[in-house]
């Protein structure tokens, strides 16, 4: 989905603020030596260790100090896990839905250059042809390790609720035809959402959970007792919580309710300052618990890219000043947000400490995906896997498995 006329600037001239893209920059040991950063912010599990040091060798963070490293003094910034995206449509003037595999790439190249260094491909409605089509090409980049896994939005979502998907092919949720998604997936499909309200939805919800694929109830027109029903049957994500969903209600409390009081779900939320006012994004904290918040770009092709006409499937969307809305109707049409915006925002707007920052952009989506092994914080033998931000929480540094994605110009 290729930017229209009119789409300002490119992907190579909108890196990272204060930092210096590359496609795959290997750190200085590039003989093989360990790398030592010392003197930073370092945020653990445990908390945070000032004047502390981390060290990688190969791909992967060491314990200790290993022998003879190189050592980058970073003090007085932050040393973060590399972010973790759950859900992202594309970004660089690129689409997940329907661009060719360089375009692919070069999404996710883009949302790496913002700290996002484990990104889920997200889809948007279409006929279910097209969709398993997709779903071949992104697994193979799947099965590469360049995005961990699909995320399905649509077509089994609500017509009172669609959001940015085209109504007409909008489908119930039919175990058969989800069935069919997930095959063509080759066992890299992650998360579907549903509008588990409609026909075939709780049947649907059992069948992916039996499968180890992810039920994510959004774009949902449901009543409170409704999504317990969906919950107990085994959904366990809120996609992006308060958009595309009833409104929190005395009476008819809705989905918004049941997915906050119930510590089995994992809510969504997407920090851009538009899709969220600051009060609802403190009473998902307060009342789901930093350890069930998930941070998301939601992003779309114009992420990273700038202002212009795009296409979101099969509707033309307009960008202004950053924010994207469907041209017919208005509806807000997915994010230009990254990352490291979220995490600039929730710390100096929203004033959440950077520990629970940190768990909902790197631990909480890790962990959800089965991947905490490997990613989502700063241990001995996980991936090295990093984020290096400076004292006003901008990113100079982003390092992916060992290499530097965007090396640090330091000093």
């Amino acid at each position: 989905m290729a930017p229209q006329p009119g789409a300002r600037d490119s992907a190579e001239s909108r890196p990272g603020r204060g930092a210096r893209p590359a496609t795959t920059i290997p750190h200085p040991a590039t003989d093989g030596t360990p790398l030592l950063l010392t003197g930073a912010h370092v945020v653990l599990p445990t908390g945070t260790v000032e004047n502390g040091r981390l060290a990688v060798e190969g791909t992967r963070i060491a314990a200790g100090a290993p022998a003879g490293a190189h050592v980058l003094d970073v003090t007085g910034h932050w040393l973060v896990p590399g972010f973790v995206d759950l859900h992202n449509h594309g970004g660089g003037g690129a689409s997940f839905t329907s661009g060719t595999v360089d375009d692919v790439l070069r999404g996710i190249h883009t949302h790496r250059t913002h700290g996002t260094t484990t990104l889920v491909a997200s889809t948007v409605t279409g006929d279910m042809h097209f969709l398993a089509q997709r779903a071949g090409l992104l697994s193979e980049l799947a099965e590469q390790g360049e995005i961990a896994g699909i995320h399905f939005e649509g077509p089994f979502i609500s017509p009172c609720r669609k959001g940015a998907h085209s109504e007409e092919l909008l489908r119930d949720p039919d175990p058969a035809e989800v069935r069919k998604l997930i095959d063509a997936a080759r066992g890299h499909a992650r998360m579907v959402t549903l509008a588990t309200e409609l026909p075939g939805g709780i049947d649907s919800v059992r069948l992916l959970a039996d499968h180890g694929v992810i039920a994510a109830i959004g774009h949902t027109d449901a009543t409170y007792e409704q999504t317990v029903e969906a919950i107990e049957a085994g959904a366990t994500v809120a996609t992006h919580l308060f958009n595309a969903m009833p409104a929190l209600g005395h009476r008819a409390p809705g989905p918004i309710a049941a997915l906050l009081e119930d510590e089995r779900v994992t809510v969504e939320l997407i920090n851009d300052g538009t899709h969220l006012h600051p009060a609802a994004l403190e009473l998902a904290f307060r009342h789901a618990g930093a350890h069930r918040v998930a941070f998301i770009t939601d992003a779309m092709d114009a992420a990273g890219f700038g202002d212009g006409r795009y296409m979101l499937g099969p509707l033309e969307v307009e960008v202004a000043d950053g924010v994207a809305r469907l041209v017919e109707g208005g509806s807000i049409a997915g994010s230009t947000l990254t990352l490291d915006r979220a995490f600039k925002r929730a710390v100096t707007v929203d004033r959440l400490p950077v520990t629970d920052v940190v768990a909902a952009l790197s631990a909480n989506p890790a962990r959800l995906l089965g991947m905490d092994d490997r990613i989502g914080s700063l241990e001995p033998g996980k991936d090295a896997d990093l984020v290096l931000l400076d004292g006003d929480f901008e990113p100079v540094g982003v390092m992916r498995r060992g290499e530097w994605v965007v090396e640090p110009q330091l000093g």
